[in-house]
């Protein structure tokens, strides 16, 4: 299938999306701060860099966006154009949380995942996924994941 923007439209596009401070990870942000909850962000002394680490409960959250890790949800879709360097790529994310979390577990830390397609759309239940954090950071659990 042939790209609907010629290369270096894409490129532009391509280039504007973040690694850091996406609207995902602002909101949950936003969320765990009125409630009280203080924290770090991207701490590079961690193992895959967590979003947000919390200290005082020593736990971590990795927000992370459907498309760029693979999640099997509405929101992913193999990319038509350069199949093999999309799955190549994917699946090192893959491999890499999965190399991350097994670090910080074994060093110790709590691990919560929240993925991007519990924050989007109609059906989405902020209310909910705020609970299910509070809940995890103030229990033993030792990982969570939350997803629509």
């Amino acid at each position: 299938m042939v790209d609907v923007v010629d290369a270096a439209t894409r490129s532009r596009m391509m280039s504007g999306i973040r690694g850091r401070n996406t609207k995902p990870e602002l909101l949950i942000r936003s969320l765990l701060h009125r409630q009280g909850f203080r924290f770090r962000l991207d701490a590079r002394d961690l193992p895959g860099r967590p979003d947000i680490v919390l200290p005082r409960y020593r736990a971590v959250v990795f927000v992370h966006g459907c498309f760029w890790h693979g999640h099997d949800c509405p929101l992913f879709k193999w990319p038509q154009t350069r199949p093999e360097f999309w799955r190549e790529k994917i699946g090192r994310n893959r491999s890499n949380d999965a190399k991350s979390r097994a670090a910080l577990l074994a060093s110790g830390w709590r691990v919560a995942v929240v993925w991007e397609c519990a924050l989007r759309g109609a059906n989405r239940d902020l209310d909910g996924v705020l609970q299910r954090l509070v809940e995890w950071l103030h229990s033993d659990g030792a990982e969570l994941e939350v997803r629509s």
